[in-house]
């Protein structure tokens, strides 16, 4: 047969097959284009321990706010912020016309009553008042006893003392002022300018991951360039409505005293002690992260690309922390990925 008599678009076909190879090589040895060359990188655990970085203020561990039990109108606060108090001495006290008053109307109701009880037991005697009349007056009579001994009781709370050797530390009420039940009057502590503790917000996964007794940093702008050695304290069982973070008190543990005030701003850099394994990535192989989770590429017969996600537990000056994901992986794509889809055939550079 004649070649011009051949159809052209068979020629053209023969042509294509001829010009390509196996393995997905052309004939001429340039590579498909569909084949995408990465690098990658062997895959290995390492136990890491892992910090977290919180914000807080500081407190003390028994800072007490004290407060009258009934209102009233403050007569005198007899100590003012950052002064020092001994155990017994007077703090503050309300103005006590109305607390007196009340002391005496109960004072008066029961010398009543008991005149009416003594009254009322003698008729029974005399079989002129019935057993339930003289029981009655009984019964009054020993209400009446009952509201003398409330209103002596609200009378010896009329002034607050102090139960410790202490400082002062807030002051939020002042003479003149009208206060309910409760109301702070003054903020103390026994340990005044010692035993600080700094009061941090952190989130629910980080809560779960710190421990008692974990070793902590501490730093603060009232000791610029300073770092003081601290231990988590305690836990909060609950979260705080107010910040919506659960509340973690890191204990100074260190000689050195930190001269701050109650409420001041501190930064805590906290170590976890739970050491567990993780993968430590470069940043070019992480893709698509958002709130602690993003997507890699790995392979495992250096022939095709699998795309999965991985838990990012933290970011470090030249490297990603990958804490979940790569368990079933054996090598990671770290170059080329921006290139690839789940299921792209690949060649290893």
């Amino acid at each position: 047969m004649d070649l011009k008599s051949f159809p052209y678009h068979y020629i053209a076909l023969v042509l294509g097959l001829g010009a390509c190879g196996h393995d997905g090589q052309r004939a001429d040895g340039l590579a498909d284009s569909n084949v995408i060359p990465v690098r990658i990188l062997q895959l290995a655990t390492q136990d890491t321990a892992q910090a977290i970085a919180a914000t807080g203020t500081f407190t003390t561990d028994d800072e007490t706010a004290l407060a009258f039990k009934n209102g009233g109108i403050i007569q005198q606060i007899h100590v003012k912020e950052g002064d020092a108090f001994r155990k017994g001495q007077l703090l503050a006290s309300l103005e006590p016309t109305e607390i007196n008053t009340a002391v005496r109307q109960a004072q008066l109701g029961l010398e009543k009553a008991e005149r009416d009880y003594q009254r009322a037991r003698q008729l029974f005697l005399d079989s002129v008042a019935t057993q339930e009349q003289m029981e009655n007056a009984q019964t009054a009579f020993e209400a009446a006893k009952q509201d003398a001994e409330r209103a002596a009781y609200n009378l010896g709370h009329a002034r607050i003392h102090a139960a410790f050797d202490g400082y002062v530390l807030q002051r939020p009420a002042s003479t003149g002022q009208v206060v309910g039940p409760g109301t702070p009057v003054l903020v103390v502590s026994s340990t005044g300018r010692n035993g600080w503790l700094l009061k941090v917000g952190v989130s629910d996964r980080q809560w779960s991951a710190i421990q008692l007794g974990d070793k902590a940093e501490i730093t603060a702008d009232a000791a610029p360039n300073k770092r003081f050695q601290a231990t988590v304290f305690r836990k909060s069982e609950g979260i705080d409505p107010q910040s919506g973070t659960f509340t973690v008190y890191l204990k100074l543990t260190g000689s050195e005293l930190l001269n701050v005030a109650s409420g001041m701003f501190g930064k805590a850099e906290i170590h976890l002690s739970a050491k567990k394994g993780a993968w430590f990535i470069p940043y070019e192989a992480l893709l698509d992260g958002d709130a602690g989770t993003g997507y890699v590429f790995v392979t495992d017969d250096g022939q095709t690309a699998r795309r999965v996600q991985v838990q990012v537990g933290g970011i470090q000056k030249d490297r990603v922390v990958v804490t979940g994901g790569l368990e079933d992986a054996t090598s990671l794509i770290v170059s080329g990925s921006p290139y690839l889809r789940d299921g792209s055939k690949i060649t290893v550079k």
